[in-house]
């Protein structure tokens, strides 16, 4: 019995990193198993990548020769 008490209580920070990346939009799963291998920094770096989610991002500019879809040349 104690040791299924501690294998939860070592399950916490990969199930935080889980659910904190999935409400990111976020893979859950990628993020569960990262965060064995780095498991504080993990969350930290989580942390850091919502900060990136209120910029607007802009994709490249197109070259002259691709066409857009909409562009009906």
């Amino acid at each position: 019995m104690p040791e299924l008490l501690l294998l939860c209580v070592m399950l916490i920070p990969q199930t935080v990193a889980g659910v904190y990346a999935h409400s990111m939009g976020k893979s859950f799963w990628f993020w569960f198993f990262i965060s064995f291998l780095i498991p504080i920094i993990s969350l930290i770096v989580l942390l850091f990548l919502d900060k990136d989610k209120n910029e607007e991002r802009k994709g490249y500019e197109l070259a002259d020769h691709v066409k857009k879809k909409d562009d009906t040349k």
